[in-house]
């Protein structure tokens, strides 16, 4: 097990990621006495995906209807047309 400082902490935090990154845990000092562990993460690893969920929630998250890209440029323009009025009256 390794160790740590708690003003080493700022400093020295990619040291800290590589030693939890290798599953590694790390003591924590603060004022010569051990406070705390800090130990990796174990608990949020992937597992294999399921091809037919991940199609039902793509085909869910598509949209209901797709806009046209000549009605998004025109709705577009119109929104900056209206948005910028008063700018180009005024010249």
């Amino acid at each position: 097990m390794e160790y740590i400082t708690a003003t080493h902490l700022r400093t020295k935090s990619s040291q800290l990621i590589s030693y939890l990154q290798k599953g590694m845990s790390v003591s924590l000092i603060h004022r010569s006495k051990v406070v705390g562990i800090i130990k990796p993460n174990t608990t949020l690893t992937a597992g294999p995906i399921n091809v037919e969920e991940l199609r039902k929630f793509l085909n869910k998250a598509k949209p209901k209807k797709i806009i046209p890209r000549s009605q998004r440029e025109k709705t577009y323009r119109q929104h900056m047309m209206e948005k910028y009025k008063d700018l180009t009256s005024s010249q």
